[in-house]
């Protein structure tokens, strides 16, 4: 019986000091292609130091995805825009907005789960959006936790500020006093 114990107190003294490291605050991705979301925008979308990645696709009103401030002064059409979101960026969503007046007059997403808590977030999401953004002004527009699902709303909100720029340009382009 003194064996085992005694064994037992190596065990714990040798392997005490080796998980000294474990409760830091602050975790260190590795340097590969699963370390993180800490990804580099290429110019023409918006990054998120917390793991948010919005890349614009084709605007459909002016058939431009040049990245300009946002003026508050927004082209009718519809615009889309991508994000990724998650611990090492696993998720995303598609975010369509058709701007009338500058105001939102539709909203579709599509989410891109990647595990079926992620799905069952993005579904209460998408369920919930239209609802809370249609009817709004683009400028300044930003949702926050919406239907519970905080991530989803912060990679939309990504989503909108590329949108905001998109808009803004298509606008600046249609009245000649942009590019």
């Amino acid at each position: 019986m003194r064996k085992a114990v005694a064994a037992l107190g190596a065990v714990i003294a040798l392997g005490v000091p080796s998980l000294a490291g474990c409760g830091e605050p602050k975790a260190v991705p590795a340097d590969d292609e699963y370390a993180g979301s800490e990804e580099s925008s290429s110019g023409n979308g918006s990054d998120d130091s917390a793991g948010w990645k919005s890349t614009p696709n084709a605007a459909s009103a002016s058939g431009s995805a040049a990245t300009t401030a946002d003026t508050g002064d927004y082209a009718d059409g519809t615009y889309k825009s991508s994000a990724t979101y998650g611990p090492v960026g696993e998720d995303s969503i598609d975010v369509s907005i058709t701007v009338a007046a500058s105001q939102v007059t539709d909203v579709q997403v599509v989410g891109h789960a990647f595990t079926s808590v992620s799905e069952g977030h993005q579904d209460d999401f998408i369920a919930a959006i239209g609802g809370v953004v249609k009817g709004k002004p683009l400028k300044d527009l930003s949702v926050d936790k919406v239907a519970g699902a905080s991530w989803t709303s912060d990679a939309f909100n990504a989503a909108l500020d590329v949108i905001r720029q998109e808009a803004s340009a298509a606008r600046t382009d249609v009245s000649g006093t942009g590019e």
